[in-house]
């Protein structure tokens, strides 16, 4: 069974950082696209960042220029990098991926973001 686990969330006050990551563990296929989601309260999922397995960047609009992702496919981690925090960006964080070969896709069970003064 495969999981993804998240960690590094918390508070943090508007303008400043935090780093996310996420580890892939149990009977891990070859990862393909790997990506951060995020969902704020009364509000849809919606993609942060996503990169593919040669390291191609997508970013969502809100987060560009601030938000930094990155992987290592031999650790099968992946983790965002988040500088000049606003209070927008509270959400709960989720790591996503894709299998190369199954396309079956995985979820973690996310990780809490405040950005608070």
């Amino acid at each position: 069974q495969v999981q993804l686990v998240e960690s590094g969330g918390g508070l943090v006050q508007p303008g400043g950082s935090l780093r996310l990551s996420c580890a892939g563990s149990g009977s891990i296929p070859i990862l393909n696209r790997m990506g951060w989601y995020r969902q704020a309260p009364g509000k849809e999922r919606e993609l942060v960042a996503d990169i593919s397995r040669g390291g191609s960047t997508n970013y969502g609009d809100s987060v560009k220029g601030r938000f930094t992702i990155s992987r290592d496919n031999a650790k099968n981690t992946v983790n965002l990098q988040m500088n000049m925090l606003k209070p927008e960006d509270t959400a709960v964080y989720y790591c996503n991926a894709d299998a190369l070969v199954s396309r079956l896709n995985y979820w973690g069970k996310g990780t809490l973001v405040t950005v608070s003064s």
